[in-house]
């Protein structure tokens, strides 16, 4: 299964890319799918490339329902959400 995930833009790095950051965790993404993207923009980034930007208000909102669906996952399992790092990401 594939997610677009929100993740808020915390640091320009090379041209066309930037750290996106989620949970404590930071990702470099490419940002050309994404006309003028901004240092504090909620994007919504899949397999490396944010695709559009949010309002913080529905970024927040998103990033709540997948909150709500780990708790479900933890109460009908009784074990936490992993978090797997994917291959193709660097990570700072």
């Amino acid at each position: 299964m594939c997610l677009a995930v929100p993740m808020r833009l915390v640091e320009m790095t090379t041209e066309g890319n930037g750290l996106v950051q989620i949970g404590g965790m930071r990702y470099e993404v490419n940002l050309s799918l994404v006309e003028d993207a901004r240092i504090e923009d909620y994007l919504i980034v899949h397999a490396g490339f944010a695709i559009e930007r949010l309002e913080e208000s529905e970024a927040r909102l998103r990033l709540d329902l997948f909150e709500k669906m780990a708790e479900i996952h933890r109460r009908k399992t009784g074990r936490d959400t992993q978090r797997v790092e994917p291959p193709s990401r660097k990570k700072r």
